[in-house]
């Protein structure tokens, strides 16, 4: 059970009344309710809210049974839902103490401020004072790509120094009654039920998708009594800290792990990971065998070699493919076919396809190089080249899969230029090359290493 999974475990337990002890003695959520309802018809004489359409529309189904003292309602009957003001880009200035919250801003929640932040001068404060977002409201986020649920990120918004508005596609819901914990609330709208039944509304173009106010009023939660909510926060928030603890420890592993298996290669490539054999051939007559001559130390940056090793290009050791041939666009990549499709992206297979006369043969291995990407793949199977940017370089004969690690290194090494090509960059690198006996010996070694800690991530 990974992270995500426990939290939706603990969120499950939370609503189901299954995490805390009921108490008896409680006050039940349906006199809560009642003072809720209350509160609201006093609201709506005062022409302060409009009554909700669908308030009265009778709960035929719930989704599952609640402890004593629970009650079903819906999220109208409980909050009342304010959407935000379309703020004109031209009206933005550089700086002031009134900040307009957009969608980049609420993740969930974690109100982020300093994400690309704008603001909006003091003369607009009259015309905006119902867009004013207070301490403790509910902010929900109303758009993002349709199908991919990227959207909906809940929050309670904190204790601010400045002024905060809501923008458009921004939505707020605030407790008609004070008294209830809004924090319960949150959670209930994070729980995997809430979601699905949001989402199952989810409108919208082919890429953009939305959910609307009217939706999200008629949500059915569950109300436990006022004070088994505030348990129920409580003991949720501490929960959450222990798993948040273990992410922390889990990416620090995760960050040892790719650490090691760089010392690994550096160890490798530097001659320390395994012992030097006397009776090796040595590096320079692979080398004329290839039909090349080394380099010199002289010529090389790098620390001096191990004996039998020595210096070469990427050029000397290999040859690229042109890949047009054997290219097949984006969009005829499918799900399943008699042949793999590999890409530059970080997905070993990017998909399939079936079409044979696209496919490059493989006697060996090859290497791809991701020149965009700069992710690197061993390749020892028959298969189509996925979109542009792969760049295939195919080793001379008397290589090993040392050439893998030896470049999969170096494209740690190469800074990161964005969408900008790499490639240049890999073809001027030096490589140090071991006896081809050694090269063998160095992969197991390699290997080894690179299986062990390969069982440590997949348990994290």
């Amino acid at each position: 059970m990974n992270t995500k999974q426990i939290r939706q475990t603990i969120l499950d337990l939370a609503i189901r009344g299954e995490l805390v002890p009921q108490d008896p003695t409680d006050e039940p959520a349906s006199v809560l309710l009642k003072r809720i309802r209350a509160e609201k018809e006093q609201l709506i004489k005062d022409k302060k809210l409009k009554r909700d359409k669908k308030e009265s529309e009778p709960i035929d189904e719930v989704p599952f049974e609640l402890p004593e003292g629970w009650e079903w309602c819906r999220l109208g009957e409980v909050c009342f839902f304010k959407g935000g003001y379309a703020f004109k880009s031209n009206k933005y200035i550089e700086k002031s103490n009134n900040q307009v919250i957009r969608i980049g801003n609420v993740k969930n929640n974690n109100l982020i401020l300093s994400n690309q932040p704008v603001y909006v001068p003091d003369t607009l404060q009259n015309e905006i004072e119902d867009y004013h977002i207070k301490e403790n409201d509910l902010l929900f986020t109303m758009t993002g790509t349709k199908g991919k649920r990227d959207y909906f990120y809940t929050l309670v918004v904190p204790k601010v120094k400045h002024n905060l508005y809501l923008n458009q596609r921004v939505g707020l819901l605030r407790v008609i009654l004070s008294e209830l914990n809004i924090y319960f609330i949150n959670l209930v709208l994070k729980h995997q039920f809430v979601l699905d039944s949001i989402f199952q509304t989810e409108t919208g173009n082919v890429n953009q998708g939305n959910i609307g106010s009217e939706n999200t009023l008629n949500l059915l939660i569950p109300i436990p009594p006022l004070a088994e909510q505030h348990r129920i926060v409580e003991k949720v928030e501490q929960l959450f800290a222990l798993v948040d603890t273990i992410e922390t420890h889990k990416e620090q592993l995760k960050s040892d792990v790719k650490q090691a298996k760089n010392q690994v290669l550096n160890y490798a490539i530097a001659g320390k990971l395994t012992h030097q054999d006397p009776n090796d051939e040595p590096a320079e007559e692979l080398l004329k065998r290839i039909g090349k001559t080394t380099t010199t130390a002289a010529d090389t940056p790098y620390e001096k070699l191990p004996e039998r090793w020595a210096w070469c290009r990427l050029g000397d050791i290999t040859k690229t493919i042109a890949t047009k041939p054997y290219q097949i666009l984006q969009s005829e990549i499918e799900k399943n076919g008699n042949f793999p499709v590999i890409s530059q992206s970080a997905n070993y297979i990017e998909g399939f396809s079936s079409d044979e006369t696209k496919v490059l043969k493989v006697e060996d291995f090859i290497i791809v190089f991701g020149d965009h990407t700069r992710v690197v793949k061993y390749i020892d199977f028959d298969f189509i080249v996925g979109a542009d940017g792969v760049k295939v370089i195919l080793p001379n004969n008397n290589l090993s899969k040392y050439l893998y690690y030896l470049i999969l290194n170096a494209s740690y090494k190469i800074e990161n230029r964005g969408y900008s090509r790499h490639f240049q960059f890999l073809q001027k690198e030096f490589f140090p090359l071991p006896p081809l006996a050694e090269q063998y010996r160095i992969v197991q070694k390699i290997e080894t290493y690179f299986s062990f800690l390969d069982t440590i991530e997949s348990n994290l």
